[in-house]
């Protein structure tokens, strides 16, 4: 079974107000989204790795790779308009059938244990997508009017979400719609089934400054 693995990294850093892209900033003295790349290295050392990247900082990546020793070998392939356009364009580049896991660079304390649980789910039943229990208390809006939600039935979704190659990419033939806020929710306009995996509450994304620093907080307490 061939195993791909595509880092969607093509972010520009507007939700933070950066003038670089997030993945780059430093979580304990190194590039973010160096973590997320060592992971799947570290979880298989022949996988297929391919990352997107926003066209106009490769050659800022490629500096940051030299200043920091990081020698690994991976393909780097332009992001798109939005994440579906990144994902589209990586899975462009793979022309065998396997599996292939899509994940979000912002999301660097990714485990070993997630990724090969995702995988072993995948080839189980087809794909697998990563969630984790919500222990708050919920309430659904529509317009002027909320109510409570049973928190029990809902799930904070994750990545590395696994599919089958030729399944993911006839999902990403369709036309872009705002809906599809990842890869499981394209997938499931094709008619297929979503198959749900245990997460890990530390694969958080790091979509705020703060959330950088509880990861910081993560790493030296290696939890």
């Amino acid at each position: 079974m061939k195993k791909f693995v595509i880092i969607v990294a093509g972010g520009t850093g507007t939700r933070m107000n950066l003038s670089t892209p997030k993945q780059f900033l430093l979580l304990a003295g190194r590039p973010m989204l160096m973590y997320s790349l060592e992971a799947f290295f570290f979880a298989d050392p022949h996988v297929n790795l391919i990352m997107t990247l926003p066209d106009a900082f490769i050659e800022a990546w490629k500096k940051l790779c030299s200043e920091h020793g990081f020698d690994r070998i991976y393909k780097i392939v332009s992001g798109g308009e939005t994440r579906f356009h990144s994902v589209k364009n990586a899975l462009e580049e793979i022309h065998d059938d396997g599996f292939v896991a899509i994940h979000d660079g912002a999301r660097p304390l990714i485990t070993c244990e997630l990724i090969h649980r995702c995988f072993e789910e995948a080839v189980a039943h087809g794909n697998a997508v990563p969630g984790i229990p919500v222990h708050e208390s919920v309430r659904m809006v529509k317009g002027e009017e909320n109510w409570q939600e049973d928190r029990s039935n809902i799930r904070i979704i994750q990545t590395p979400q696994v599919f089958q190659v030729v399944q993911i990419k006839k999902a990403y033939e369709l036309p872009y719609n705002p809906v599809f806020t990842d890869d499981a929710s394209v997938l499931e306009q094709t008619g297929i089934k979503v198959h749900l995996v245990n997460g890990d509450p530390r694969n958080l994304k790091i979509t705020r400054l703060l959330d950088l620093h509880y990861a910081e907080v993560l790493l030296q307490q290696g939890t």
